[in-house]
């Protein structure tokens, strides 16, 4: 892979070249005073971090006026309005703090970024995240096509700017869960081709913990492999977020599944970890709480030896995900039209989700090893076993929503080795 001087891809190249797991919380506040204080706590950690800004909700929909008319009334809001408070606001905040041994990421989740590209380029963010498919179906109802051209017209505004901006791709956490791995991996590796094809040197693919270890590291195997083979004239590297659904209640459930996350990074040779915290069943965590995280999982990653950790076999995740991305490019002039032509046409569907624009024919299940396997592939161009029967009731969904949750929190109450849920 060739090397850029992005001071956000740099970083995590050279951590990586030392052993070290780089881990990164999911944080933001309205406040710059506040949001400075928190970036300087996790820049102080014991561990290998980098800087997390993540916009509001108001930002998300580009409600920018209402976000403004939260500053000036003093209302706090549930992340930084990177628009509202404009790039000078934004320089100010990061000056000081950001910096080749700490780069910030700014994180988001707008269909349509336009405006916060606009802004986060002017001020010199090192990285942002998200894309054209994993930003609109989960969290929108923008239509995909119109989701993709604003997101083209972000990352070519991005890759004109001489910024060297960091992309990382949502890609690999759709709907958080109940999403087979091979179409995580699929997904994320579609999105990093995209970034690519517009003129993007420096991604990142993600994977979210799922529901089984031995899985999940396989899955983890499998995308390094497919994006070693798709993204080679790029730079890029792997990111692992700790589970994104139901969290555990206890605290000691929680970090348990946070510990198995930071195992499975270093399993699968990823280089960096979306961190949560016990405080996520509950509320929106402290920055003292994100720390705790930060250090346990770092500590953990520290303490990890890869070769002793079981895994499954990653070929059969590597050759669905690989059918997948051939399917969606088959006869597409682009990336980008390759993933509104394969959603409309069901050749890639999310299963339960419920945009207009996927086919939602997809299913799957939680089988009693814990794996996630489909139950239905819908229309998808796929071989592969299936499981349970797509006919899934509303009490069988919410148990499998609930899976980590239980299984973790079981462990915490009976004391019962994890390896035995």
């Amino acid at each position: 892979m060739m090397r850029t001087n992005g001071r956000f891809q740099n970083f995590v190249h050279s951590a990586a070249a030392q052993g070290r797991l780089v881990v990164q919380p999911r944080m933001g506040v309205s406040d710059p005073l506040r949001m400075r204080a928190g970036l300087l706590a996790v820049r102080d950690a014991t561990a290998t971090t980098v800087g997390t800004v993540t916009v509001d909700s108001y930002t998300r929909v580009n409600d920018h006026a209402a976000a403004r008319r939260a500053l000036d009334s003093g209302t706090g809001l549930n992340g930084f309005p990177i628009v509202a408070h404009g790039a000078q606001g934004t320089r100010d905040l990061l000056a000081g703090v950001a910096d080749a041994t700490f780069p910030v990421q700014v994180r988001h989740g707008s269909a349509q970024p336009e405006e916060l590209f606009e802004t986060l380029i002017e001020a010199d963010v090192d990285a942002t995240e998200g894309g054209p498919v994993s930003y609109c179906l989960p969290y929108s109802r923008v239509r995909l096509a119109e989701a993709e051209r604003s997101w083209r017209r972000s990352v070519s505004l991005a890759a004109s700017s001489n910024r060297d901006l960091h992309i990382e791709t949502f890609g690999g956490c759709m709907l958080g869960q109940l999403c087979p791995p091979g179409l995580l991996i699929a997904l994320s590796v579609l999105e990093a081709l995209y970034f690519a094809e517009h003129g993007i040197r420096s991604v990142s693919v993600s994977y979210a913990q799922q529901t089984h270890f031995g899985q999940d590291v396989a899955a983890v195997l499998a995308l390094r492999r497919l994006a070693s083979e798709l993204l080679r004239d790029i730079d890029w590297h792997t990111v692992v977020y700790t589970f994104m659904g139901v969290y555990p209640h206890t605290e000691i459930g929680a970090f348990c599944l946070l510990e198995d996350s930071a195992r499975l990074a270093v399993a699968g040779g990823a280089e960096r970890l979306i961190v949560k915290t016990p405080a996520e069943a509950h509320r929106i965590p402290t920055f003292s709480e994100n720390v705790s995280a930060l250090e346990f999982a770092g500590a953990v990653a520290a303490f990890t030896e890869p070769e002793s950790l079981e895994a499954d076999d990653p070929d059969p995740l590597y050759e669905e995900a690989a059918q997948l991305v051939s399917a969606a490019l088959a006869g597409a002039e682009s990336a980008g039209d390759a993933l509104v032509s394969a959603f409309s046409r069901g050749l890639l569907d999310i299963p339960y989700c419920l945009h207009e624009d996927n086919a939602n024919r997809a299913r799957a299940g939680i089988d009693p090893s814990g794996r996630l396997r489909w139950s239905d592939t819908g229309r998808m161009p796929i071989e592969t076993a299936v499981g349970e029967s797509s006919s899934v009731g509303a009490a069988r969904l919410l148990e499998m929503l609930d899976h980590n949750r239980d299984r973790f929190d079981r462990m915490a109450i009976t004391g019962m080795p994890r390896r035995s849920l």
